[in-house]
């Protein structure tokens, strides 16, 4: 009974280890998303293309924030991504080859719904 009892408190302790070392692998990532970068006008009136400064690429819209106006400016967004699950779990596997040796440039490509706009620069030049 009481190697039972030992066993059972092992696989405890175990399960909460793994836990917290599976919330640390996501690295803070989280539905939402602040980027800076360059923003240009999409494919229609209401997409464009956020160039982030990582070399990532985004398509972003938004219904609250006006982002016609800052076309051809460097902008910080913070915004929800859409797909956040699939996203992240794309972003870790690029980390995972990288660790291993892998390279290849940071052309990550997502989808956001901007939230909140802050105007960085009036051009894009770096």
């Amino acid at each position: 009974m009481r190697n039972l009892f030992l066993c059972l408190v092992l696989a405890c302790m175990a399960s909460v280890w793994v836990m917290a070392d599976d919330s640390a692998d996501m690295k803070g990532k989280s539905d939402t998303r602040t980027i800076t970068g360059c923003l240009s006008q999409g494919d229609n009136a209401k997409e464009f293309n956020l160039a982030a400064n990582d070399g990532s690429t985004w398509e972003v819209r938004s219904s609250k924030v006006a982002l016609a106006k800052h076309v051809g400016h460097t902008v910080e967004v913070t915004g929800v991504v859409k797909n956040a699950m699939a996203h992240n779990m794309k972003e870790d596997t690029k980390d995972m080859a990288h660790d291993t040796g892998a390279t290849k440039e940071n052309n990550e490509h997502g989808h956001l719904t901007v939230t909140h706009l802050k105007h960085v620069s009036d051009s894009c030049s770096k």
